[in-house]
């Protein structure tokens, strides 16, 4: 039950940020993984597929695949490499991204930004 409560605030949090930027675009990423927080970084690429994203991440020689829905304030993804699934919500922070995902299944979150080329 704390947890739903928690995830309705985050939306509600989320929801209430000023327009800031479209996700579009190319992004170097750093954040650290849940759990163990070990440090990771590398590349992401965002593209508008209609009304929803393709986003593409490469981390450490590794392709992560997500498809996305939100708009200039906020982005949530659903993501797949190989075996792995997990999902995402960001929130814009001018025209960087900042949020917490975690892996199908997961009891841990881990953090994540996205910094604009």
């Amino acid at each position: 039950m704390a947890k739903n409560i928690i995830v309705w605030i985050l939306c509600l949090f989320l929801l209430s940020l000023p327009v800031l930027a479209d996700p579009v675009g190319k992004y170097s990423v750093a954040g650290a993984n849940p759990g163990n927080e070990s440090p990771y970084k590398g590349t992401v690429d965002v593209q508008q597929t209609g009304e929803t994203y393709r986003v593409v991440w490469m981390i450490d020689g590794q392709r992560y695949v997500g498809t996305g829905i939100g708009d200039d304030k906020f982005i949530a993804v659903s993501y797949r490499s190989g075996k792995e699934t997990g999902l995402a919500l960001y929130y814009a922070e001018g025209d960087d991204w900042v949020g917490v995902w975690t892996y199908a299944n997961g009891t841990r979150i881990g953090v994540e930004k996205w910094m604009r080329r």
